[in-house]
């Protein structure tokens, strides 16, 4: 997962690095400011205490690097953007990142600059008398909620690829939000306190003393510098944008043509997919994963100019390899048109209103169980159909609470056996949910049978298989009547598990990922490798002869 969190280019990785050292910054400015609302004292040995690092050299920098760096990716990569459509919370960051810079400076040039030039002492109450009676100490109050929010969002969209930050998601909300929080109530009660003290007269001389208050020449002056780096960064903003409408302009001018069959013709910009020249365009398209070569909904015919486009890459080819796709049919997500090109859209709209994305179908890495009765046609051969579904039902009475319980679902019934899916925010959780099920379906199984023991039927016997891996959930059918469930691979692992345990002669087969994912060491547990029909590499899985002993079995295994 490292890997994941530090791909991209050097210029990805920059800006995620200086990120954080300003996110760290801010994060520890904000404690300094609530510690107003405890003391004084507290506040100015704490802003001491962060000033032997930022005003060091080597902390300073490392700390105006960050910034510098930062807002110059930031518009760097702003103006080599093909279109300013964003999603709207890829845009509420970039405009709270656009707005910092015009109260930073102020904040700056009156702090650190004040300091080093004239000399003041910049503590935490200087800085509140200095705004507190003027719309400056609201604008600095929503500097400093601009900067957290646009890094709190930046970090969020970092660390949700991996699996373990989902689960924090509402810790950390709660965190986001206490933070600035404690900081204005700190800003609060010594901003009362100090400015009184300050207004008062009593302790004035004192105070602009003990502050080396600057003088109304020194104040002008910073005023002077606080204009000039403003104007420095407009020039900057003016600057990306005649970039960013340059580079539009030079696009447009070797811009494609492209030509749909039974559609519109369109003319596109060089370097984009032809998925995204048909949304640019107005052009409906189909693509159920995103435009990330997941699928093939989006594969198109070329009639004219395929010639020009290059081999599909190995991940185009592989999918378009599985439809056996013929040699002129390509993935509009993959190719970028260098020339024009006639192209029929395989799967096109039929102009009624289509159904949400997420009915479509959405990709996510959840555990599944598989539930089979064991020598059901045998049990109920000769008897009466309603005697068969009074069983059945008596049956799925007994075991479905122990599948929603643990907060799974049943996806759908089988006959005697049933498919059960577990939603949960990580795959961690799903897996959890999983291995609970399957123990309390265990103990149900064995209070079922003990009162067929009593009428005096035979028990009833079952196999469990349960697996995680990659699944597309969506709706299949008609669009009037599409019933939601699961497709994939792991769904037929979970079945080949099932039937495997009628050969073992055990009651449940769980998968090695199924364990890892949950938090249990695989490697002291007796896990057997098992080639199943169907399933291409050999599988690692867990035998357990009574799934009731599936805790047991795990016993002195930590999650």
């Amino acid at each position: 997962m490292a890997s994941a969190l530090w791909q991209g280019n050097w210029i990805t990785r920059t800006r995620i690095t200086t990120g954080l050292v300003l996110l760290a910054f801010a994060f520890f400015h904000f404690i300094n400011i609530g510690l107003g609302l405890i003391s004084p004292a507290w506040m100015d040995a704490f802003q001491d205490a962060r000033q032997v690092i930022t005003r060091s050299l080597l902390g300073s920098l490392i700390l105006y690097a960050a910034l510098i760096l930062h807002a110059g990716l930031a518009l760097w990569n702003l103006a080599r953007r093909r279109s300013l459509r964003m999603r709207w919370g890829e845009a509420l960051q970039t405009a709270l990142g656009l707005l910092i810079p015009l109260q930073l400076l102020a904040h700056i040039v009156f702090t650190r600059y004040s300091h080093e030039i004239y000399g003041t002492n910049d503590e935490m109450p200087y800085q509140i008398v200095l705004m507190w009676n003027s719309p400056e100490i609201w604008q600095q109050s929503l500097l400093l909620l601009a900067v957290w929010i646009h890094g709190c969002m930046g970090l969020h969209y970092w660390l949700r690829l991996t699996r373990w930050w989902r689960p924090l998601v509402p810790w950390m909300a709660g965190l986001a939000v206490f933070i600035p929080g404690f900081a204005f109530a700190g800003l609060l009660t010594e901003g009362r306190r100090i400015y009184g003290l300050f207004v008062e007269g009593t302790e004035r001389a004192a105070l602009m003393e003990n502050f080396n208050w600057p003088s109304q020449q020194a104040f002008a002056q910073m005023f002077a510098a606080e204009r000039l780096w403003l104007w420095a960064f407009f020039a900057l903003l003016g600057l990306t944008a005649a970039v960013y409408l340059l580079r539009k302009l030079i696009r447009r001018r070797r811009a494609v043509t492209i030509r749909y069959a039974f559609g519109p013709e369109i003319r596109a910009e060089r370097g984009m997919t032809l998925l995204e020249m048909s949304r640019a365009g107005g052009v409906q398209h189909t693509s159920l994963c995103g435009g990330k070569g997941r699928c093939t909904t989006c594969r198109v015919v070329v009639d004219e100019g395929g010639e020009h486009l290059p081999p599909p890459e190995p991940p185009e080819a592989r999918s378009l390899e599985r439809v056996k796709a013929p040699a002129n049919m390509r993935l509009a997500c993959q190719i970028r048109p260098q020339a024009p090109l006639t192209v029929t859209r395989l799967f096109r709209p039929d102009g009624r209103k289509g159904r949400a994305h997420a009915s479509q179908g959405s990709e996510q890495q959840l555990a599944v169980l598989f539930l089979d009765m064991r020598g059901f046609t045998a049990r109920t051969a000769g008897q009466l159909p309603y005697d068969v579904v009074f069983l059945l039902n008596r049956f799925f009475d007994a075991i479905v609470p122990a599948i929603t319980g643990a907060g799974g679902t049943v996806d759908k019934y089988l006959g005697d056996g049933l498919l059960a899916l577990f939603e949960a925010p990580s795959p961690a959780r799903s897996a959890a949910a999983a291995l609970d099920a399957a123990a309390a379906i265990g103990d149900a199984l064995q209070d079922f049978n003990a009162r067929l023991n009593a009428d005096g039927e035979p028990e009833v016997r079952i196999g469990i298989g349960v697996h995680l891996g990659e699944l597309v959930l969506g709706e299949i059918g008609s669009a009037a009547h599409a019933p939601r469930t699961i497709i994939g691979g792991s769904v037929n692992t979970a079945s080949r598990l099932e039937a495997k345990t009628k050969e073992l002669g055990v009651e449940l087969l769980v998968s090695a990922r199924v364990l890892e994912a949950a938090g249990y060491d695989s490697g002291h547990l007796p896990l057997e490798t098992f080639r199943l029909r169907g399933v291409s590499r050999p599988l690692e899985a867990l035998p357990v002869e009574f799934a009731a002993a599936l805790p047991r079995t795990l016993a002195g295994e930590q999650r």
